[in-house]
């Protein structure tokens, strides 16, 4: 069983966010493109650590409201991606967590080509909060590039649960 996450109908929309929410001076872009052949919201920009800085990302909440979604039917969240060979992050958010730097995380590596990665639910690692993931409580899905300095180019054609 599979269930669509983007694209989708309805109110899900991408954004990014970098870290010049806390003095940071990376900077990211977000656009909806053909790359390669397929539609795909496309993030690129500079990843710089400089004002302690760190990060870009592109984030995608699951329910309108911004409340949890219901993704305890499933195993895992699947994409399909194409990147620049570089290590990014994909970040979940549930409804348990109330600080902006907490959030449960997988790593994967982006390719030149497009590939179909599987990320299950039990393989995701808590950063900074004891709470266990709860995937019925799943908020916000968020695709990073962080940590180090890089140039950042990761597209998604398509995300969904399995």
């Amino acid at each position: 069983m599979q269930s669509e996450l983007w694209p989708a109908e309805g109110q899900r929309r991408w954004q990014v966010i970098t870290d010049t929410v806390m003095g940071g001076v990376s900077q990211g872009t977000l656009q909806l493109a053909e790359v390669e052949g397929r539609i795909a919201v496309r993030m690129r920009g500079a990843v710089s650590t400089e004002n302690n800085g760190g990060f870009i990302q592109i984030a995608m909440d699951l329910s309108p409201d911004g409340g949890a979604f219901d993704a305890g039917g499933f195993n895992g969240i699947a994409a399909e991606l194409l990147g620049n060979g570089e290590a990014y992050g994909l970040h979940l958010r549930t409804t348990d967590l109330a600080r902006p730097q907490q959030s449960y995380r997988h790593p994967l590596l982006a390719g030149p080509h497009w590939q179909v990665i599987e990320f299950p639910f039990a393989e995701f690692i808590p950063h900074r909060t004891d709470v266990p993931f709860d995937p019925r409580r799943l908020r916000r899905i968020g695709l990073v590039a962080i940590g180090r300095e890089f140039d950042a180019d990761l597209s998604v054609a398509r995300l969904w649960l399995y």
